[in-house]
């Protein structure tokens, strides 16, 4: 018998290389379990979150909508610095030109719009004589139609024109006026400090993203890894849809007017109309980006111009923009916004209320991004969080339960393992850890064959 053992001292043998193995394949991603959240803790960080909410709204003031402004236009602007990126740009330098981008492409839009619309405002310019005689007419006309009825205004001095009644009695309020535009310009300052630091915050935000997304999701329940149920991306995705059909529907609007404005000239109704078509159409498009007043302050140039033409003329033209204003409420705005917001009219009427409520014309403009922002994390959340139920379930729901749970039982095949609620008795997936419809235990169950 030989004795195998190496001799001390000596060193080991070598272990042989193992035999080479085949490539496997990649495990399918893990089911992620959802959290559940204990009823106490549901009730403290709801009472805890609404009086967070109602005293940072009553104290920020304007500093918070500044900061909502800059994150709706960092949210907007970062799937095109994300796109600068792919060409092996810095993620600092993509951000420097997306901004210069973004103003030259705003230059060259304003270039090309300028000619035009200049040629149309210098045309309005020599024609405004001969609308001031035909407005005086107009009011001539309507003092004498005044008088015969015995109706006390007086729109027309004897000696006077119509229009110079008019400024007369306007400049007696003339000290109000200077009141009104030395705080008009206060305002202009302070809204252009405030332009400038929007800019520099929303700058800081998209230098920042990438730790900013980081910080959302250690927050956020985990999701599935995929690009679909990343909140930070579906809220960025929600933010840029939203705008995307914001500019397409003033684009709409906009277009729409001018054509029907120069049909009404070309026809003969209102022929100023089809000469100053496009200032009108850029005009009102412009203004259908601000919400409440701007489809009334869009249309008002058109209706003051034929107003000074003849009163039949501008009923014609108030007509004209209350048909698009129905156009723009029944086809329009549910065709455009129906994907990108993806929430029910009356919430959109409430966001806008209330972003009106709280900081006025600007409240509402941002109201509408911020409200799909909102959707997207309740969406988010219901998938991924499930609330301990509050109390003991009903007995129509433990009976409906048993009775799901014992359907689901006829269907399994013999042998069939199983996992029913511990409280109600509804079945679940294999894979879950907790009740769909109560968020109690799942217990798992032999089928017996």
């Amino acid at each position: 018998m030989t004795d195998d053992r190496a001799p001390e001292g000596s060193a080991p043998p070598a272990p042989e290389d193992p035999a080479p193995t085949e490539p496997q394949t990649p495990a399918p991603p893990a089911r992620v379990e959802p959290v559940v959240v204990p009823r106490w803790i549901q009730l403290v960080a709801l009472t805890l979150g609404l009086l967070a909410l109602w005293a940072l709204a009553q104290a920020a003031g304007v500093v918070l909508l500044v900061f909502l402004i800059a994150a709706v236009i960092a949210l907007v602007l970062n799937p095109l610095v994300k796109l600068f990126q792919r060409w092996h740009l810095p993620h600092g330098l993509a951000v420097v030109a997306v901004y210069l981008s973004f103003f030259v492409v705003l230059a060259a839009g304003a270039g090309l719009l300028a000619n035009p619309v200049a040629d149309q405002v210098q045309g309005l310019q020599r024609d405004f004589p001969e609308l001031v005689s035909s407005a005086n007419r107009s009011l001539v006309e309507l003092q004498a139609w005044l008088n015969e009825r015995g109706i006390d205004v007086k729109v027309s001095e004897p000696g006077q024109t119509a229009l110079q009644t008019l400024q007369t009695n306007v400049l007696k309020g003339s000290g109000d006026v200077v009141s009104f535009t030395q705080d008009l310009l206060a305002r202009l300052i302070q809204t252009g400090f405030a332009v400038i630091l929007i800019m520099v915050i929303s700058i800081y935000m998209l230098v920042y993203a990438p730790r900013i997304g980081d910080l959302v999701r250690s927050a956020m329940p985990p999701g599935d890894g995929s690009p679909e149920d990343d909140f930070p991306l579906r809220a960025q995705k929600a933010v840029f849809n939203y705008v995307r059909g914001q500019l397409l529907f003033s684009l709409i609007m906009g277009a729409s007017a001018g054509l029907a404005l120069w049909i009404f000239g070309l026809v003969g109704i209102f022929p100023e109309g089809q000469r100053y078509a496009l200032f009108f159409g850029v005009f009102f498009g412009v203004m259908e980006l601000v919400p409440y007043v701007g489809p009334v302050l869009g249309a008002l140039p058109p209706i003051i111009v034929a107003l000074f033409n003849d009163p039949l003329t501008a009923l014609w033209v108030v007509l004209l923009f209350v048909a698009l204003q129905q156009l723009e409420g029944h086809v329009v705005a549910p065709q455009v916004f129906g994907q990108a917001l993806r929430i029910n009219p009356l919430l959109v009427i409430f966001a806008l209320l209330v972003g009106g409520e709280l900081y006025g014309i600007v409240g509402a403009f941002v109201a509408l991004p911020l409200a799909a922002v909102a959707r997207e994390t309740v969406v988010y959340l219901r998938r991924h969080l499930v609330l301990e139920p509050w109390g003991t379930p009903s007995a129509a729901t433990v009976a409906g339960g048993a009775n799901a749970g014992a359907r689901a039982t006829d269907r399994a095949p013999p042998g069939a393992p199983g996992r029913h609620c511990s409280e109600c008795g509804a079945p679940g997936d294999p894979e879950d850890a907790h009740c769909r419809s109560c968020g109690a235990a799942l217990r798992p169950v032999e089928v017996a064959g």
